[in-house]
């Protein structure tokens, strides 16, 4: 059985499978060329019994990877291997043209004591994780600290070859204020996409839990929500207004504006837009904060459908996490 939630609930995974008594591997992959699918970092967890959770490819090199690493269970060692896949075979394994992923396996027996606790207690807290693979024959997965940790080298192989450094971070998370037609239409696409989605309306009548299957939904007022410590606005968290109601969207910006949020944004026209700057202004914001709000909300894909119109904003909210600039001009 394959399942593949987020890499960062398969840590968290790891260790309860360990408390559980169960053996396991974790598979890292540690370099890719050409078309691959899961990124250096990505992460695969091979159970003693056969489970398998996550993902080193799109699905071409598991087999393999689960017998390697029920050898490395067997022996305590790791070990790498390394896959190439030719132009003329790529689309029956699920790759759109030939490349190369390479991939560490490292069983229980050489991962730092207490490693995957510490992770999965940190990943909780909404925390970073700094990970290094040794790539020598000793062998392991280890746990560093910021000052051990090169930003410059981040998920990749360092350059004498010695160890493999990646980052993990907590699942991104979405904030939708208005549990809108919209919002039932970019929640499951958001989940989807690995976001972690929390919707938020005071109206009785739309916050529904009926309406939005799987997905918290708060009915109150977004300011009283997101000053909560269980609802932190870091730097790994998107926030869009979605309910045209100043009363409503404005309680959300305030709050949003003074956090370190990857990104802002706000449904309506532009001369709605305006507006909510204007009284953004009166409220004592400067341009240089209201610019980090997106309005209108979305990229310009001349969507029509609240459908076409969840794609469009949900698509620059990925942007946006992935390092593109989406804000428009005031």
């Amino acid at each position: 059985m394959l399942t593949v939630p987020p890499d960062d609930r398969l840590l968290a995974d790891a260790a309860s499978w360990r408390q559980d008594g169960y053996g396991l591997a974790i598979a890292v992959v540690i370099r890719t060329w050409g078309s691959s699918p899961r990124q250096p970092g990505s992460l695969m967890l091979i159970r003693e019994d056969g489970l398998l959770a996550g993902s080193v490819s799109g699905g071409c090199v598991e087999g393999a990877v689960k017998e390697a690493a029920c050898q490395s269970l067997s022996d305590g060692k790791c070990q790498r291997l390394d896959f190439g896949v030719a132009d003329e075979t790529a689309w029956q394994v699920g790759l759109s043209c030939g490349g190369e992923v390479s991939v560490w396996i490292c069983p229980y027996q050489a991962m730092q004591d207490g490693l995957l606790e510490d992770v999965s207690t940190r990943l909780s807290q909404r925390q970073s994780v700094h990970l290094y693979c040794d790539l020598t024959d000793a062998g392991g997965l280890f746990g560093a600290s910021p000052d051990d940790h090169d930003p410059c080298h981040d998920n990749a192989i360092l350059p004498d070859g010695s160890s493999f450094q990646f980052t993990l971070k907590p699942m991104p998370r979405l904030y939708l204020i208005g549990a809108v037609h919209i919002s039932q239409h970019l929640t499951p696409m958001a989940m989807a996409a690995g976001y972690e989605v929390t919707v938020i309306d005071p109206r009785q009548d739309f916050a529904n839990p009926d309406r939005f299957a799987g997905v918290e939904v708060i009915p109150s007022w977004p300011d009283e929500v997101l000053n909560q410590a269980d609802y932190p606005l870091d730097e790994n968290t998107a926030l869009v207004t979605l309910t045209h109601d100043p009363k409503i969207d404005d309680a959300a910006l305030v709050i949003a504006l003074a956090a370190p949020m990857f990104h802002l944004a706000a449904l309506g026209s532009r001369r709605t837009h305006s507006k909510r700057c204007m009284r953004l202004r009166q409220a004592g914001y400067d341009d240089a904060a209201i610019s980090r709000i997106e309005g209108p909300a979305g990229l310009d894909i001349h969507a029509n459908t609240a459908a076409e119109i969840a794609v469009s904003i949900l698509a620059s909210v990925i942007k946006a996490r992935r390092g593109g600039n989406t804000a428009k001009p005031l």
